[in-house]
């Protein structure tokens, strides 16, 4: 009973997180399109991430619990709680010092160590793919978010402009959204499948991916309650950093991030939504001139990956070391 109490509110605290990390920043940029409903993209977010599991498969939530490492085995669960863990831990820690992290990079980077350090074995070949995946899927936004801005530039104006830019942006955003429960959004699907798991059979190996519709509606209010938390903060850091002036700019870099992410998923591989939106945002910026870009975007960027991983990844082994020990 302790360990089912445990597993389940690391799963709720998961959640919280990746709400007020990614929820915030996926509506936040969705709202800052001119007259954006706020209750319909808060709609199209919650309604699509609700239903990913069961249209659009759990293939990126199985790389979490089977590709990274041998989690399947007795002693698997534990090791992923401590790689779930650390991730939150080094998020926590970095964001505290005003450092630039992601969630999706602490999350593997904290269960591989975790499986390594607790004699599981390491899958270093998908791990290898995961991560190059993952580095070029916000170079690929940056591009596709320059030609995408490139283009905007040469669509002729006309009265029914306003509205058919509207349209552009609601069907762009629903494609970010689609993306994000395909992909970054299933670390959360993992994370409580696991815990369901544990509840149901026991502490033990992690099964097979498998989250009931009860829960999925609890992960979806959970997400969006989370998103509600820091919906404000991010808004001022979008509006802040992250400048689009033009309503077409808004739909392009949103396409860009939608599209990066959703080739990612084909292949299976998690990437961070947060990182290609602002790679979009940076592309479709470089596309009026370089001066027009806030480079400390690209710098968080890159910082994120040579903070969070490595870190996530050492203290991940520690933790499984210290496993291996009781």
């Amino acid at each position: 009973m302790e360990w089912t109490l445990a597993f389940a509110a690391v799963a709720v605290l998961f959640v919280l997180i990746s709400g007020a990390n990614d929820g915030a920043t996926l509506i936040g940029i969705g709202l800052r399109f001119p007259h954006s409903p706020g209750w319909a993209v808060t709609a199209i977010l919650m309604a699509t991430l609700l239903a990913g599991p069961y249209v659009l498969g759990v293939s990126v939530a199985r790389t979490f619990t089977e590709r990274l490492a041998g989690l399947g085995t007795s002693g698997g669960a534990m090791a992923f709680l401590a790689g779930v863990l650390v991730a939150v831990a080094v998020v926590a820690a970095l964001t505290g010092r005003g450092l630039p992290t992601s969630l999706t990079l602490a999350v593997i980077g904290g269960i591989t160590g975790a499986g390594l350090g607790a004699g599981l074995p390491v899958s270093w070949s998908s791990l290898g793919a995961v991560l190059a995946v993952g580095a070029g899927a916000p170079l690929a936004g940056l591009v596709l978010g320059y030609l995408l801005g490139v283009m905007s530039r040469r669509v002729p104006s006309c009265r029914r402009m306003p509205g058919l830019v509207l349209a552009a942006h609601l069907l762009a955003y629903t494609a970010q959204c689609v993306a994000y429960a395909l992909n970054d959004g299933q670390k959360m699907v993992a994370v409580v499948s696991v815990a369901v798991g544990v509840g149901r059979d026991g502490l033990g190996a992690v099964g097979p991916v498998d989250v009931p519709p009860a829960w999925m509606a609890a992960l979806t209010l959970l997400f969006l309650s989370g998103s509600m938390t820091s919906l404000n903060r991010v808004g001022e850091r979008l509006g802040r950093g992250l400048v689009l002036t033009r309503p077409l700019h808004v739909v392009s870099a949103e396409t860009a991030a939608a599209a990066a992410v959703l080739s990612s998923s084909a292949l299976g591989s998690p990437v961070s939504m947060t990182q290609s939106i602002t790679a979009g945002v940076v592309g479709v910026a470089t596309s009026e001139g370089a001066r027009k870009v806030r480079w400390q975007g690209v710098l968080n960027m890159g910082a994120a990956w040579l903070l969070t991983l490595p870190s996530s990844m050492a203290l991940g082994c520690l933790a499984g070391l210290g496993l291996r020990l009781l």
